[in-house]
């Protein structure tokens, strides 16, 4: 499967409707900051995680004069990110950490900003904008049970830290102990995220781009996953590179799913959350029209790419708006077209 992935996705830029689209809808911050700023940093060193492994983080540190100025900027982000962007937090916060990964397309800074007063703390992340990636934040944000806290300024994007067990970690540390309830249960989250990524065309959904959170409910543990890498929207030409059942590194997954649900419960999973998702994409049906609208006008992906999933999509669908499709926007709102009207269809009290 690896092989299926592009080793190296270009960078789109911003277009002037979607940079449009994001002022209107309030995704865009005006800050003294930019991501290349956070490059000029003068040392390192590296950070392991709780198993003293290699993180592919490193910590970073700036000269003194520009330290200051950083950090003055890096709370203003986090004003702005969880409050009302005004000066009165700054005294207490501090920036506790930079950090920078140079693993993967994206290379983010992740910033620690912890409150002084209660030694609270969050994270966020700075990273390259590209068009792709908040293509797939704003389909998360309108298509998916998740909501998404994200900026953007100028050739830079500012996520919001989003919590939970990476799903490497929860396969090969957590999973063997979870008790026969809580394997059905997660079984059962892995089919619908399967079938979300792949109705919504979102790839490479490996077990380290994804995580696992656990909420305890009054006599259960419920379980979700939520994507936190969205680098590859709508870019892949080859249809199982949407699902994460077909990339290896989800395998412990797969064998759960088909060990412990019979194939009329996986397909009732599947109904449900392509159900949950032409309600969601009916209810938002003006803003996802423009985004679909941004995207249809942009190009995000290469030709044979393009031809390639709209021909598989049309095998396995049918449906001739897939063939009439021009770009990866198109193939798009054909697929969201496509479940709205099966979901319609098949339910008489539409």
């Amino acid at each position: 499967m690896q092989k299926l992935i592009s080793k190296k996705k270009p960078t789109y830029p911003i277009t002037e409707e979607l940079s449009s689209y994001l002022t209107k809808y309030a995704r865009t911050i005006k800050i003294p900051i930019y991501y290349d700023d956070l490059l000029r940093y003068q040392g390192s060193v590296t950070v392991y995680d709780k198993h003293g492994d290699d993180s592919l983080w490193i910590q970073v540190y700036y000269s003194e004069y520009e330290r200051i100025d950083i950090e003055h900027s890096l709370k203003l982000v986090y004003s702005i990110l969880h409050s009302d962007g005004s000066d009165s937090l700054l005294p207490y916060l501090s920036v506790d950490s930079i950090d920078y990964c140079t693993f993967g397309n994206s290379k983010p800074f992740r910033i620690k900003v912890r409150n002084v007063l209660n030694d609270n703390y969050v994270f966020f992340y700075i990273k390259k904008a590209d068009a792709s990636r908040i293509y797939g934040l704003e389909l998360e944000h309108l298509l998916s049970p998740n909501h998404i806290n994200f900026l953007v300024h100028g050739n830079s994007l500012i996520e919001e830290h989003i919590s939970g067990i990476p799903g490497d970690d929860f396969i090969e540390h957590h999973l063997a102990s979870c008790s026969e309830q809580d394997k059905r249960e997660i079984a059962k989250e892995f089919v619908k995220f399967n079938e979300r990524c792949f109705a919504r065309l979102l790839g490479d959904m490996r077990s380290y781009n994804y995580v696992m959170v656990l909420t305890n409910d009054f006599d259960r543990i419920q379980y979700r996953i939520r994507a936190i890498d969205f680098d590859q929207q709508s870019y892949e030409g080859n249809q199982k590179v949407y699902k994460p059942q077909f990339l290896k590194e989800n395998n412990e997954f797969v064998k759960l799913v088909s060990s412990v649900l019979e194939n009329p419960s996986i397909e009732q999973y599947k109904r449900e959350e392509r159900s949950l998702l032409a309600k969601r994409a009916t209810s938002e049906s003006s803003r996802l029209n423009r985004l679909l609208s941004c995207m249809k006008a942009d190009s995000i992906s290469q030709p044979e790419k393009i031809e390639q999933l709209k021909k598989s999509l049309l095998e396995m669908t049918g449906d001739i708006n897939f063939k009439k499709s021009h770009g990866m926007g198109e193939i798009l709102e054909s697929a969201i077209d496509f479940i709205i009207r099966n979901y319609k269809n098949e339910n008489p009290f539409l």
